[in-house]
């Protein structure tokens, strides 16, 4: 008998763990450690879990559970398979038909690992247990495509090929694929235009981040969950682009900033006037403004941790991390985000050859 999926299609936020259940229990709530005493989720005629016999965490189906509270008749789960069902890691090996010691190497996979789902859903200050989940869609598709099965169908287009589309209209052509359908699959869209997956898997983040950011700003009451629900953004892909937007988010909050240094410096002759990138460098922000040849250093890179350094080099000025003073390399001030003035007077003092404090 096929084992039954863990969570199907659009239901994950009927998702309870047993401290849910343990919160709903009538006529009042009790505590998780008193629940697990006296184990109501054992009588008679409470609904099974909806999870793999071998699962970590026990997980319920909300609508069950309350039917049963309140007397009713337990309702039927959907019983046919979709591309959207989520996959606990024992249900992913058996889609892929391998054990779970197999399974444990394949979940590293950019091909898995992107499309990887928490369980249950949850706000910040939520300290419930969540359980790794995959779409099945992700799961056949890398079955489809792993190495060791033949010639069949792969993922993506063949390594080493060059994708089909200029690379300047990559993300328009994503946007107007993502426009036509918000819960559209990587699959999809790397079918549709022949580009890689993991360019897809980026665009699709990345554009699917900034309008959940755009939404926000334009209404501060969303959450970025709530946000990526009502653009229509299925679980499965809401993690990364959330994750995507919370950086777009801090980006744009110190855009404003970085600007105002470099218009000041483009003022007084020191740069070269132009927007500022603000770019993820790892795991932290940094930007960098290029200088005007008699300047002391080839640019100036702001670092979200330290603060303004000069740069060595044009062409790649961030460099990497970490950047220790010396070697033309020195730091402006002890703030993070100096006056736009003070940074011009550190800078200045640089060219005549004094320290700045």
């Amino acid at each position: 008998m096929k084992e039954t999926v863990m969570i199907r299609a659009g239901r994950i936020g009927q998702v309870q763990t047993m401290a849910d259940l343990a919160a709903a229990h009538k006529p009042k709530p009790i505590s998780l450690g008193r629940f697990r005493n006296i184990k109501p989720h054992m009588r008679e005629g409470f609904p099974s879990p909806i999870s793999s016999p071998r699962a970590r965490v026990v997980l319920w189906d909300a609508e069950q559970t309350a039917a049963y509270d309140a007397g009713l008749p337990i309702p039927d789960l959907p019983s046919e398979d979709s591309d959207e069902d989520l996959l606990d890691r024992a249900e992913a090996a058996a889609e892929l038909g391998v054990t779970l010691t197999t399974w444990s190497d394949y979940r590293y996979d950019p091909r898995i690992s992107e499309h990887v789902v928490l369980v249950p859903e949850r706000e910040p200050g939520d300290d419930r247990p969540q359980v790794e989940h995959w779409p099945r869609h992700a799961i056949r598709a890398f079955k489809d495509g792993r190495p060791g099965q033949g010639k069949g169908p792969t993922v993506g287009k063949p390594k080493g090929a060059g994708d089909m589309i200029p690379r300047d209209q990559i993300r328009p052509r994503i946007a107007e694929l993502l426009d036509a359908d918000p819960a559209i699959t990587t699959g999809a869209v790397v079918d549709e235009l022949g580009l890689g997956t993991a360019t897809v898997m980026r665009g699709l983040a990345h554009l699917r981040g900034q309008r959940i950011t755009d939404l926000v700003e334009a209404d501060p009451s969303l959450s970025l969950d709530a946000a990526a629900a009502q653009l229509g953004y299925p679980a499965f892909a809401r993690r990364r682009a959330i994750t995507v937007a919370q950086d777009e988010q801090r980006r744009r909050a110190v855009r404003p900033y970085l600007q105002g240094v470099a218009d000041a410096l483009a003022g007084a002759g020191s740069a070269e006037a132009g927007e500022v990138e603000v770019l993820n460098a790892g795991d932290h922000l940094a930007a960098a403004i290029l200088l005007r040849p008699e300047q002391p250093a080839q640019a100036l890179v702001w670092d979200e941790r330290y603060g303004w350094r000069t740069a060595t080099s044009r062409r790649h000025p961030i460099g990497k991390d970490p950047v220790p003073e010396g070697e033309g390399i020195r730091y402006l001030s002890t703030e993070v985000r100096p006056e736009p003035a003070e940074v011009l007077e550190a800078l200045s003092d640089r060219r005549r050859g004094r320290k700045h404090p």
